[in-house]
């Protein structure tokens, strides 16, 4: 690739003896997808150009006029202004043309030292890199506003469940610190995955690097990357950077969609411990009666999206040899669109969030149901001295009376209990209680009332 454009507008088009035909400059142009790169483009052009002056590549009148120009085309694309050419081909050549337009020779001289390849490396990390802190700043909201939810019910009682059978007692606030610390996983992925996006490829040029004495270095330095990538072949053609944030990407859509799978069963009337405030939720064509929780359920749908692009990234980078390859067109639509939904994603999730109202006797009444509390009457006889398994088989003894009695083991009398086991006392019933149930697992990580708000002001601090 030449650093100047023919009169046909074509980087290349002296070597060839027949212009492009019109089905393959739409098959191949990704002008109408990579245009969002603008920008960064320009910020990138404008570091490249400010090392060449300082360089002595260009001289400052050139530079000055390279600058003069970006403002203006900044100004235009900002405005909407600025006429985007399918026969350009990408986001690149439409930039450098105008500019070239705008201040002549100087804008020829921008694209010395440098390759489309090494270019578009730059601005795919300038890009992504911008898109990691904003997915950051909203994972931080979203799990404030979840810590919200967590401290207002950190004493409301609920079923916690294994196979989706009533397991033992839990409070909701302690439910929804599971959440809280599956998104600061995720925060800690994107906050690794961006410190190996922070590296600067341009200078790799075409893929062994340039005859002309640049200072990478300086442009890394004005561009706020931490290093150089190492190595020029790989500079060019590495997109291992998007494919690890499009992992990332899927693991939070993967902890979405379970939150949205919870949220959908609690909605249902036959569960009935939730509601979402009408705002996130549609009616029924047909059905008059009907509240549907379409966010939550479109979020588990978007997660299999997300999903994909993985998928598709993996398989575009498997069997390219090195180095740049017309393949890594493909790269931007599915990057783009995992931005963009994990963004919409994480944005509307926030908001919802604030918007669940709690049916607090619902979840209790339920957590009375299933023995909830049979672990508890197990660990209560191991403590008076009874092998754990001697326990486990007592009140597995004790559960199967009350199923066939169609009640609870608080509806068992002391005399009834102590068939089971005489190290039973009249202490048991306290036990026995879902608020003494949770009040017992009191340690860190447990559900007990006290270790619930201090796990919220801990996690408080560390979101400070």
């Amino acid at each position: 690739m030449t650093a100047q454009l023919s009169k046909k507008s074509e980087a290349w088009s002296a070597r060839f003896s027949e212009p492009v035909s019109d089905l393959v400059k739409r098959y191949t142009a990704s002008v109408f997808f990579d245009k969002r790169l603008a920008q960064f483009d320009i910020e990138g052009s404008l570091a490249h150009a400010e090392m060449l002056c300082a360089t002595g590549i260009i001289n400052p009148a050139d530079y000055a006029e390279i600058q003069r120009g970006m403002t203006q085309i900044r100004a235009e694309i900002e405005a909407g202004q600025f006429e985007w050419l399918l026969d350009l081909e990408d986001v690149h050549l439409n930039i450098e043309k105008r500019l070239t337009e705008l201040v002549g020779d100087a804008g020829k001289r921008l694209h010395t030292g440098r390759s489309r390849n090494d270019q578009v490396a730059t601005d795919i990390r300038l890009y992504l890199r911008a898109a990691i802190d904003d997915i950051t700043a909203l994972l931080q909201a979203f799990r404030l506003a979840l810590l919200d939810l967590a401290e207002q019910h950190a004493d409301t009682i609920m079923p916690g469940f294994t196979h989706m059978q009533v397991a033992q007692p839990i409070t909701f606030g302690h439910h929804m610190l599971a959440y809280v610390e599956m998104f600061s996983r995720d925060a800690e992925r994107m906050a690794d995955c961006r410190r190996r996006v922070n590296r600067l490829p341009l200078g790799a040029a075409a893929l062994a690097g340039t005859t002309f004495p640049i200072d990478r270095e300086r442009v890394a330095k004005t561009l706020g990357f931490d290093a150089v990538c190492r190595n020029s072949l790989d500079a060019v053609s590495d997109r291992d950077f998007a494919i690890e944030f499009c992992a990332a990407a899927a693991l939070v859509m993967t902890h979405i969609s379970r939150m949205s799978e919870e949220l959908v069963i609690w909605m249902s009337p036959r569960v009935g411990f939730i509601d979402i405030a009408d705002r996130f939720c549609t009616g029924s064509s047909i059905m008059p009666q009907k509240k549907n929780p379409d966010v939550p359920e479109l979020a588990r749908g978007k997660t299999g999206r997300v999903n994909g692009h993985l998928i598709a990234l993996l398989t575009l980078m498997k069997g390219q040899p090195l180095a740049y390859n017309k393949d890594n067109q493909e790269d931007k639509e599915p990057l783009f669109d995992t931005v963009d939904t994990l963004t919409d994603t994480l944005r509307i999730f926030a908001d919802m969030a604030t918007g669940i109202t709690v049916k607090a006797d619902t979840m209790r009444a339920a957590a009375l149901q299933g023995f909830a509390t049979a672990t508890d009457l197990a660990d209560y006889l191991v403590k008076k001295g009874l092998p754990f398994r001697d326990a486990h088989e007592a009140v597995a003894r004790a559960v199967r009376t009350c199923v066939d009695r169609g009640c609870d083991l608080t509806d068992l009398t002391l005399d009834e209990l102590r068939t089971f086991s005489s190290l039973v006392e009249a202490d048991i019933f306290a036990v026995l209680t879902l608020e003494g149930s949770v009040a017992a697992r009191d340690h860190i990580g447990g559900t007990a009332p006290n270790q619930v708000k201090a796990a919220i002001a801990n996690a408080r601090q560390q979101l400070r």
